[in-house]
């Protein structure tokens, strides 16, 4: 039996994937019998970094969705459209979907998931969250006999670098940034990655499969880590804590409480935390279920390599499918979420809080600081206090108890206005 894939995209990813299937020798023994039938690009004139018969290649890719001789398309090109188009498509077309687009999925997986469950057709995205990491079929399979009660990972592995960078050689952001995008690690914008976008994407998917409900990525709260600097860093390390960009979902811990808890924003993690020491461009994700306990994956969750050993699995798990019940779906490679979950507003979150604040220097401060949170009943855990800094100001860093994220604006709201307060460059919560 031969299953034929088409595939969309042949940049980083596609390469990979498509050198993998060339090269069946000590992989899994399903593996020759999956053969490329068509290659889809924007561009037949690019030089590419394999070898693919020219009469295999087309720049028209919906040639590809409609061909009937292709059982699996394998969704390369990212981006939203014509992605979504594609694979909507295809599914109308009866082909199965291999994909790594996580945008794509974060925001039309309703529409993909549902077309496809009318037509019986898998949607696979294994690459879509954290690279080479199984993260989703563990969360499917693997772990389909624990309730889960939180999913924290580092999601994103350009802010990781960035991030990870600064703590280390106490650089700033903009000029390690700027290393990254050399280095291929960022993209030429970086906004998504930078601002969180990326990782909620990814924590929609997560979470969604981790609860059991749809996930609207705009109700997750979402930081970046532009407003990191390298004095944060140094405060966090004097602390004991490093930076991280966290994802973090979250099962309500009462009984009359629906509402899931997902955010996406730097955070103050503990050193001897698990997650503390994953850095450069290595992501990792930690799964708390009963009754497993914890469970930490970690890999490399981005490059050609992590990619296309995701998107090469899902590719066999479909042959696999197709050639043990031919004439029906595997349940346990299938979406079932039919309801959209519930997600708490970040008001409603409680954590520990980072602020530093910048103030005159005038004696009452720390007491006008203290009266001011105590009033909103934020109490404090740690203070440093740094003298000397620059034009006559003083910088105070605190670290809050756990207390309300309403709570805790409403202090900063009055210590705003207090007259020893010359701004509050940073609030990052603890975890």
């Amino acid at each position: 039996m031969t299953y034929k894939v088409g595939i969309l995209g042949l940049g980083t990813v596609g390469t990979g994937v498509a050198k993998i299937l060339q090269d069946p020798i000590g992989r899994h023994p399903l593996l020759p019998e999956i053969k490329i039938a068509r290659v889809g690009v924007r561009s037949l004139n690019k030089q590419r970094d394999v070898a693919i018969a020219p009469d295999l290649i087309t720049d028209n890719l919906e040639s590809i969705v409609n061909d009937p001789a292709i059982d699996i398309v394998v969704e390369l090109i990212g981006g939203i459209e014509p992605a979504k188009s594609l694979i909507l498509k295809a599914i109308a077309n009866g082909k199965h979907i291999v994909t790594a687009n996580k945008a794509v999925i974060a925001r039309h997986g309703s529409e993909i998931f549902t077309a496809a469950k009318q037509k019986g057709i898998y949607v696979m995205l294994e690459a879509a969250a954290c690279g080479g990491i199984p993260v989703i079929q563990a969360l499917k399979q693997s772990l389909g006999g624990n309730r889960i009660s939180e999913l924290t990972g580092i999601v994103n592995g350009t802010t990781n670098y960035i991030l990870s960078r600064m703590y280390f050689e106490g650089a700033d952001f903009a000029a390690t940034l700027a290393e990254a995008q050399q280095l291929g690690y960022a993209e030429a914008d970086p906004t998504a990655d930078v601002d969180g976008f990326d990782a909620a994407d990814k924590m929609a998917i997560l979470a969604s499969l981790a609860f059991g409900d749809r996930v609207k990525v705009e109700d997750i709260y979402r930081e970046g880590i532009r407003s990191i600097t390298s004095a944060d860093i140094g405060y966090a390390k004097e602390l004991g804590f490093t930076i991280k960009l966290l994802g973090i979902a979250k099962r309500p811990k009462t009984d009359g409480d629906s509402n899931l808890e997902i955010r996406v924003h730097p955070t103050l993690v503990p050193i001897q935390h698990p997650l503390a020491n994953i850095n450069g461009v290595t992501n990792a994700i930690r799964i708390e279920g009963d009754p497993i306990g914890e469970v930490v994956f970690s890999g490399p969750g981005a490059g050609s390599g992590a990619t296309a050993s995701a998107v090469v699995a899902d590719i066999i798990n479909v042959a696999a499918a197709l050639k043990s019940m031919p004439n029906q779906i595997n349940s346990l490679m299938g979406c079932s979420h039919e309801h959209y979950a519930k997600v708490a507003p970040i008001a409603n979150t409680v954590a520990q809080f980072y602020v530093r604040l910048l103030t005159h220097d005038k004696a009452g401060v720390i007491g006008d600081l203290g009266t001011a949170f105590g009033k909103h009943s934020v109490s404090l855990n740690a203070i440093l206090q740094k003298t000397t800094v620059h034009d006559g100001l003083a910088e105070i860093v605190v670290v809050t108890q756990k207390v309300s994220e309403f709570n805790l604006q409403a202090a900063i709201a009055a210590i705003h206005d207090l007259p020893t307060m010359h701004s509050i460059p940073t609030i990052l919560r603890v975890l």
